[in-house]
């Protein structure tokens, strides 16, 4: 199972020359990776309240072509690695079938006092089902 969301790229997300500012694509993967706890029935504003948030560790980036304006892309998630409080998620955004950009981010759940917590097991389990072969080659 892979999650995906398609994002239009208005002006605001551009830079004078009607290219996607790069730190852009750091928020279109939050987005997508909003979505993906709402859709495997996690409601991630419920946890804050409760004091436990999702914090982004480590980020790794590549750019390989940019999105321009009026583009309709495609924020793609799929697991890396879980353990019990963090995991990798593997990101690509897409026009298509050409691949803009990848990331490999990785998050940890963190406590009201900011010390990292285990995954809850109906969260760590949903995560897991997103677990897919390599694909390096998009």
């Amino acid at each position: 199972m892979i999650e995906s969301m398609k994002i239009k790229i208005y002006y605001e997300d551009t830079d004078a020359g009607g290219v996607v500012y790069h730190a852009n694509y750091l928020k279109y993967m939050e987005r997508a990776r909003t979505e993906l706890l709402i859709n495997i029935g996690h409601d991630p504003v419920e946890g804050h309240t409760k004091g436990n948030v999702y914090v982004v560790t480590a980020v790794d980036i590549k750019y390989k072509r940019p999105a321009l304006l009026g583009d309709t892309i495609e924020v793609i998630t799929e697991l890396g690695w879980i353990k019990r409080v963090t995991m990798m998620l593997k990101q690509r955004c897409m026009r298509g079938d050409t691949l803009l950009v990848k990331a490999d981010v990785t998050v940890a759940l963190l406590n009201s006092k900011g010390k990292p917590i285990r995954f809850p097991h109906e969260i760590s389990d949903a995560i897991t089902k997103l677990e897919e072969p390599n694909t390096d080659n998009k």
